[in-house]
């Protein structure tokens, strides 16, 4: 594979074809109403895989070791690149992405995120952290291997935190006043509803992943969902998702309840 890289041209993140569309969206953004939000789409770990393959990439971590981390550098130095000019776009928050988990545990071990990952995460987020930009991370599947991970590179949000693939308390316990959440709830309930179960979902991982503050309820997937069952989860968030929050089993007679107060 390094013989390879040497030939290959590598993207320029000053092309004005790429970053001229980010300051036209960016000019048009109303910061009143929601966040300014720069995207790391496929950050470094996915861009990889698509260009090398992924089976020949997790052969090369162990055979010319030495390659991927050259090929990490090269795809974060263009990340810092399109970095550089969210920063002069006054960014307010960005979004790694990159799954690193499957439906039950890790697509690359621990170790090896650590050693070949993490070194080019923290060098993304430092120069958004340096200017007080959040930072989001996505990834699918079972994380909680590496929650301790997301956290020492001081991720804000964790997201989508997916429901058939991890334990939601047992995150919510291990980053609780420390990382947020965002998503938790099943996209298999959404598309399949019925609209009472999303309601009462909605409920109950309102008050507990986000009793104690920290926790945005969302999909844990981004689907082409039914309009009334995804409607069903907005106005439930709309209706209920305010502090002091109601307990789930008071929620049948809000009247007759005092509300409990939250942070």
């Amino acid at each position: 594979m390094r013989i390879a890289l040497r030939p290959y041209r590598w993207p320029d993140p000053d092309d004005e074809r790429i970053w001229s569309p980010i300051y036209e969206q960016a000019g048009g953004w109303d910061r009143e109403q929601t966040f300014l939000f720069g995207s790391h789409r496929d950050t470094v770990w996915e861009k990889a895989y698509m260009l090398v393959g992924m089976e020949d990439l997790m052969c090369y971590f162990h055979t010319e070791p030495e390659a991927v981390r050259e090929l990490f550098h090269r795809i974060m130095d263009f990340q810092l690149g399109i970095a550089r000019h969210y920063v002069a776009c006054r960014v307010e928050m960005v979004g790694m992405i990159d799954d690193l988990g499957t439906q039950r545990g890790l697509l690359l071990s621990p170790d090896t995120i650590t050693e070949f990952l993490v070194p080019e995460y923290r060098r993304l987020i430092a120069v958004h952290k340096e200017r007080g930009v959040l930072a989001s991370f996505h990834s699918c599947g079972h994380i909680a291997p590496i929650l301790a991970v997301f956290m020492d590179l001081g991720v804000d949000i964790l997201n989508p935190v997916q429901a058939s693939a991890n334990d939601l308390d047992e995150v919510r316990r291990r980053t609780q006043g420390r990382m947020a959440l965002q998503g938790g709830v099943s996209s298999g309930l959404i598309a399949a509803g019925p609209v009472s179960a999303i309601r009462e979902t909605a409920i109950d991982l309102m008050w507990r992943l986000g009793r104690d503050g920290g926790y945005f309820c969302a999909a844990d997937q981004g689907m082409p969902w039914p309009k009334e069952h995804y409607r069903a989860l907005e106005e439930t968030v709309a209706e209920y998702g305010r502090y002091p929050l109601v307990p789930p089993d008071w929620t049948a007679h809000p009247a007759n309840v005092e509300r409990v107060q939250g942070p």
